[in-house]
């Protein structure tokens, strides 16, 4: 049985509620890990908050901060200025919250033409790049490849090589169920993991048509295969969180009480069959 204890939320489960909602909805749920975003309303990853009234907000819900995500567009040259100014600021708010991790998510462009060489070879110079502000700072930079068909860099395995060749001890992986479900990958790469997003698919479309908006809470209804993904990163040894992270609109207009029986739902389905 999988322990609550393991079980985070990430912002995107409730994106209209404020940063002390958002605790106070862990905290009554029993969580105490949470996931903040550099993408929602206003783009402000603390909303108005300091850090020092984050941190006294965090303390007093018994809230830990695991990750702010995400840095976009990290593997893309035309962006990599800005990649490093945004890794910079987000490294000091992390670094001011007790944060441990930033996430990284590559280009994802219909439009972007480079080969796949190409894709793998920018993906190392921008981690090489990255590499010594994660070092200094002593946050990790957590990889995630996304398993679009157009992204430029869908796979884990090519993610770990690039990571070894970037020579970054710092850097792992983000498992993410729905990502791994449409990607190219069998391997798991626990070693690397560094944390996994959770969330399920119930629509009755081509998975090749599956897109953000159709990530839900997890339950009998799944098409993701989480119950597998989950166990079998458990018994290979995984040892780190589980964060939801549904987008669809269907969670998000959901009023407070049964956004916490449907979570709450979702961790017992989870628990009790892996």
């Amino acid at each position: 049985m999988l322990r609550k204890k393991r079980f985070a939320l990430n912002r995107m489960i409730c994106p209209n509620l404020d940063l002390e909602q958002f605790f106070r909805l862990a905290n009554e749920l029993g969580l105490n890990k949470v996931e903040l975003r550099n993408d929602l309303a206003g783009s402000k990853i603390l909303d108005d908050c300091s850090p020092v009234e984050a941190n006294a907000l965090a303390d007093h819900m018994g809230i830990e901060i695991i990750t702010i995500n995400a840095i976009q567009q990290f593997n893309l040259p035309a962006a990599w200025d800005r990649v490093v100014e945004d890794v910079n600021r987000m490294a000091a708010t992390a670094r001011a919250i007790g944060c441990p991790g930033i996430v990284l998510c590559p280009n994802n462009d219909v439009e972007d033409r480079r080969t796949p060489q190409a894709f793998y070879q920018d993906t190392v110079t921008a981690l090489d790049r990255l590499a010594p502000i994660f070092e200094e700072s002593g946050i990790a930079g957590l990889v995630e490849p996304l398993g679009f068909e157009e992204c430029s860099l869908r796979s884990k395995d090519i993610a770990v090589n690039a990571i070894k060749a970037a020579a970054g001890d710092g850097y792992r992986l983000v498992h993410d169920t729905f990502h791994h479900h449409i990607g190219p990958d069998e391997n798991l790469q626990v070693a690397y993991t560094g944390l996994v997003h959770i969330s399920g698919v119930d629509a009755d479309l081509p998975s090749v048509q599956w897109r953000d908006p159709h990530r839900v809470l997890v339950d009998g209804s799944d098409k993701l295969l989480n119950l597998e993904q989950i166990k079998a990163l458990l018994d290979r040894g995984y040892n780190g969180d589980f964060s939801f992270e549904p987008f669809s609109e269907n969670v998000h207009q959901m009023n407070i009480e049964s956004l916490k029986s449907a979570i709450e739902e979702s961790i017992i389905y989870i628990a009790d069959n892996v």
